[in-house]
């Protein structure tokens, strides 16, 4: 092992042994080099002669670049575009980031908690966490309506076993029952557990009410109580695009510093929030499980997760988060998402008022969804794959087939005036097969 992996396993043995024993053994052998990127930035502080350390071009003191491309970004300066960002990300942009978290979510305020790193939108904020924290073997808590692309980061590259557990109770809450007695069985099986709280739910389109969600964060205290270590993973993707009655805010502020067998990951970003979805800037803090104040198992994980990010990507592009820091300074920044979220909402209830047709009760009913992007149909009569391929082919209309029963409409990308249009095609493509 690496002398500086072992000296970040000897601050975490130290100040919170139950961290230490979450990592996968990639985890534990995980470090921040102290190489060029190092001695580079000592060079960049004291080299007032000449600075021959980054692998850069330069030109009349700053970036060389192609002026045709500069034609096109002339409102930029050079240097917040063309060099590399810091592998953590750029500070301005983090600090922005985490003032935004702030504000958002009261509940985090007087937590304890690291400065958002900068990832390459949530997926790979996602494969950070797998490759710090899931062994072969190792239990991912999900419920059974969840998005596919977590079967690839945790299942495929890391060995995880995914556990599913009811998404909805027949009274179409919540379902916090089910979510107790999976967790309850991977304590006593595994003794750890990695939990991912997707709200609002891809594909679902919920988020839970407060009450559901102080439930959740009980269920896992109860387990950490009991001896269970609890790696608990909010993928706040769709943070914000709340309609209906629902919680407003992440459960990662109720998570942060609850017991020192949870340590507790927010996963967020521009991508989503901000609607830009090509820029690919995203975000993942840490929170340890102590009440007080325990900076040394945060930098001991900061730098594993930098280490990670030195030996695959490197750093994360430059242009878009100086593109997001201009965003999150702008004065119109509020107002304008606000007027994006009114959008979404009427889309939202607009779908609501369609499904209300009482034409449609043969042929399906629908999950509860109150928030995000998405709702599902639960098809009683047809295949959902067969009707998805008849839709495309005969009405020229996409959606997406999660299950047998269940088939995906993403309403942020269709008009609110065109949703009656929608569900009626998707209506008479049902009726053509039943």
């Amino acid at each position: 092992m690496n002398p500086l992996a072992a000296e970040l396993n000897d601050l975490l043995e130290k100040n919170n042994p139950h961290v230490l024993a979450m990592l996968s053994d990639l985890g534990r052998n995980l470090f921040f080099p102290k190489g060029i990127l190092s001695q580079s930035a000592e060079a960049k502080e004291k080299a007032h002669k000449f600075n021959a350390t980054i692998g850069t071009a330069t030109e009349n003191g700053g970036p060389m670049y192609l002026q045709c491309i500069q034609d096109k970004l002339s409102a930029f300066n050079p240097a917040d575009i063309y060099p590399y960002a810091p592998p953590a990300g750029k500070p301005q942009l983090r600090q922005l980031w985490r003032e935004k978290m702030l504000r958002e979510n009261p509940a985090q305020q007087n937590k304890h908690f690291g400065m958002p790193i900068v990832t390459n939108a949530l997926t790979h904020g996602l494969a950070i966490i797998a490759d710090l924290f899931v062994e072969a073997g190792d239990h991912l808590i999900l419920p059974d309506m969840l998005w596919g692309n977590y079967n690839l980061t945790f299942g495929t590259r890391r060995n995880a076993i995914i556990k599913k557990y009811n998404t909805f109770t027949e009274a179409g809450g919540f379902d916090v029952e089910a979510f107790r007695a999976c967790l309850k069985q991977t304590a006593a099986e595994k003794g750890k557990a990695v939990v991912i709280l997707n709200f609002p739910n891809n594909p679902s389109g919920y988020t839970p009410t407060i009450a559901e969600g102080d439930a959740l964060v009980a269920v896992m205290k109860e387990q950490a109580d009991a001896g269970c270590n609890i790696v608990a993973v909010t993928d706040d993707a769709y943070f914000g695009l709340f309609y209906e009655d629902s919680m407003q805010e992440s459960l990662f502020g109720k998570l942060a510093n609850l017991h020192p067998r949870i340590f507790s990951i927010k996963l967020d970003g521009a991508t989503k929030e901000e609607f830009v979805w090509g820029f690919r800037t995203g975000f993942i803090t840490f929170a340890d499980g102590k009440s007080e104040q325990n900076e040394a198992v945060l930098t001991a994980i900061e730098k594993k997760a930098l280490g990670i990010i030195r030996g695959t990507i490197s750093n994360c592009p430059h242009p878009s988060q100086t593109f997001v820091i201009e965003a999150l300074k702008s004065p119109d920044f509020v107002a304008q998402k606000q007027q994006k979220l009114e959008i979404l909402k009427g889309r939202a209830l607009k779908v609501k008022e369609v499904l209300s047709d009482v034409r449609f009760t043969d042929s399906w009913s629908y999950y509860p969804f109150n928030s995000g992007y998405f709702m599902c149909l639960k098809l009683k009569r047809v295949d959902a794959e067969a009707l998805r391929v008849h839709l495309l082919d005969k009405y020229g209309v996409g959606a997406i087939s999660v299950t047998k029963t269940d088939l995906r409409i993403a309403f942020s990308c269709i008009d609110e005036k065109d949703i009656a249009e929608l569900f009626e095609l998707i209506y008479k493509a049902e009726l053509d097969l039943a």
